[in-house]
């Protein structure tokens, strides 16, 4: 037998595009440099919800499905909160990246 880990892709809504691969999403609080080649195609615009799990934009989502997920993740408090934790100790952008990035 195994252990089965839980994967959650977390609403974000866009702050900055960076270019047509990168964009820096508001998740939870946290800024994060996200990779938005699954998503985006070079056509998102700040304001957008996207669905993102690991660095990367899933998905993007209407602002009804997004309030309605973050809902629910917050009725899931210590799954969502361990997510956001873990979001915000990655590797995936440091706060000082988002300054440096032209």
């Amino acid at each position: 037998m195994y252990d089965r880990a839980m994967c959650l892709g977390i609403p974000g809504q866009i702050t900055d595009v960076l270019d047509e691969h990168y964009a820096i999403v508001d998740v939870g609080g946290a800024k994060r440099k996200i990779n938005t080649d699954l998503a985006g195609n070079g056509t998102l615009k700040s304001g957008e919800w996207l669905l993102i799990h690991v660095g990367f934009a899933l998905a993007v989502i209407d602002e009804a499905e997004a309030k309605a997920t973050l809902a629910l993740l917050e009725e899931m408090e210590d799954v969502y909160t361990q997510e956001l934790q873990a979001l915000a100790e990655s590797q995936v952008h440091q706060a000082s990246d988002a300054e440096d990035t032209p």
